[in-house]
């Protein structure tokens, strides 16, 4: 799990962000990503700005690093990467969500991910940490429980 600064409630003009620099053959290390500063996009209509709190770091990425058909979307070269997260709304153009609101869905590996319309789910931040939505709350404890219903 990557950890971004909780605390943080100002909007930062400067966007840190990592992008997909190449594919790798064997092992993942540095060489394979890019560290960017970019300013912060605004949301355009329906989107909201995210400020991303956590981000997952799941086993499935590695597969999506492959240059190859997969069940799932491969990372584009020179793009930033995305997974699951969690984030608070800054701003939005979406009169479903407000600025504050704590949401999950998949976010950039970023400090900052404009979002479309119907992508985010809105999370309690009081039912625990908001960690465990990428956990027990979330996608691993999901597949985990239809696996056991129905497979």
């Amino acid at each position: 799990m990557i950890f971004v600064n909780i605390k943080a409630k100002l909007i930062m003009t400067e966007n840190t962000r990592i992008l997909f620099k190449s594919r790798p053959l064997g092992w993942v290390n540095a060489t394979h990503f890019e560290l960017v500063k970019e300013p912060v996009s605004e949301p355009g209509p329906g989107e909201v700005l995210v400020r991303n709190i956590f981000l997952s770091l799941d086993p499935y990425m590695r597969g999506r690093m492959r240059d190859e058909k997969r069940y799932t979307v491969g990372f584009e070269l020179g793009k930033v990467l995305d997974g699951g997260g969690v984030g608070e709304v800054m701003r939005s153009n979406n009169a479903s969500l407000v600025p504050g609101d704590l949401v999950t869905g998949r976010l950039g590996w970023e400090n900052y991910t404009v979002v479309a319309r119907g992508l985010l789910t809105k999370v309690d931040g009081k039912v625990g940490s908001l960690s465990h939505y990428l956990g027990v709350l979330g996608m691993p404890s999901m597949t985990a429980w239809v696996g056991m219903r129905n497979i």
